[in-house]
């Protein structure tokens, strides 16, 4: 009976410092496992040596292959092609910065043979994250429970994890450009379990979340699996448009009693009132109807400019 395949994807982003590590640390947790692995690293079009560094990793190890972004596309886009380009029987999403522990994977790999399908590796204590980040983090995952509706998501984040190769072809299926994969994922169903680590600091470098990557992830998984926000528009409408009646009787009523409302003050706060609830109402729907069009364009979710084989030869790639 031949062993199974073990595929490690992890999306980097300037991350030469750290990968060197993480190659050595991978080996010793996985070489002593009764499988075999290997690593395919997407490289997200980092501004350091990160591919020139796989290149010598990949010349010593054949199990390694990367790929390199045309430009910067994001660690959603990375972490799609990584799962592309994955031939296990079980795939492992692995960050680059050293802050989830290789050493952890023998437990997900453990709860998979007994038959779950995705298995999160979920923080149980977070080392070296600033407090705007872990609010952040925390506001984020309470969305997306108790908003967007998405139970199976863990309160406290993951986002390192074991699938199914079942999982992975089920999500390969799926072409969407704005969109959360770890809530695509949770969408999915299937047999999931949960094991609990504890995320250690970085290493090296610095993190390439910025607010507006934030931010964008945050409309990316409201609008991709609830239509709450149209719902709610429709709620404040008709509730804006009762209190205008209700507004318009008493200014009728005031006036045929021989007092009609006075001051300019209230009618400017009515008017600013109104107004910015119909702006913001044009924002959701703008988010909505943007998404809709540049999936309309089916423009590829990455493109890939060069590939490095597991001998380690490059060779051009394209869009997918």
């Amino acid at each position: 009976m031949s062993r199974p395949l073990l595929s490690v994807v992890t999306p980097a982003y300037n991350e030469a410092d750290n990968l060197p590590l993480l190659a050595e640390r991978l080996s010793q947790a996985l070489d002593p496992a009764d499988l075999d692995w290997e690593w395919v690293v997407v490289d997200d079009h980092s501004a350091d040596d990160t591919f020139g560094v796989l290149a010598r990793l990949a010349a010593a190890q054949p199990r390694i292959r990367a790929l390199r972004f045309a430009r910067n596309f994001g660690s959603h886009a990375a972490i799609a092609c990584g799962l592309e380009e994955a031939r296990g029987d079980a795939v492992v999403m692995l960050a680059a910065d050293l802050q989830d522990p290789p050493e952890v994977i023998p437990r997900l790999l453990e709860r998979w043979r007994e038959g779950a399908h995705v298995v999160w590796a979920v923080r149980a204590r977070r080392d070296g994250e600033g407090r705007s980040t872990l609010v952040f983090s925390r506001i984020y995952f309470w969305i997306m429970r108790h908003v967007v509706g998405l139970k199976e998501v863990a309160e406290t984040g993951a986002d390192f994890f074991l699938l199914d190769r079942r999982v992975v072809d089920a999500a390969r299926r799926f072409q969407e450009s704005h969109t959360s994969l770890l809530g695509l994922l949770a969408w999915l169903g299937f047999r999931q379990v949960s094991v609990p680590y504890d995320k250690q600091a970085r290493r090296h470098g610095r993190s390439g979340w910025t607010l507006e990557k934030r931010l964008k992830l945050v409309a990316d998984s409201v609008t991709s699996f609830t239509y709450l926000p149209i719902r709610l528009m429709s709620y404040v409408g008709l509730v804006v448009a009762l209190l205008g009646f209700l507004y318009a009787g008493v200014v009728v009523v005031n006036a045929l009693t021989g007092r009609p409302v006075q001051g300019w003050s209230s009618l400017m706060v009515v008017v600013l009132v109104i107004g910015g609830v119909q702006m913001l109402m044009m924002g959701v729907l703008g988010e909505y109807l943007w998404r809709a069009f540049d999936e309309a364009r089916r423009r590829p979710r990455y493109i890939v400019e060069s590939t490095l084989a597991a001998d380690g030869d490059r060779s051009a790639a394209g869009a997918r």
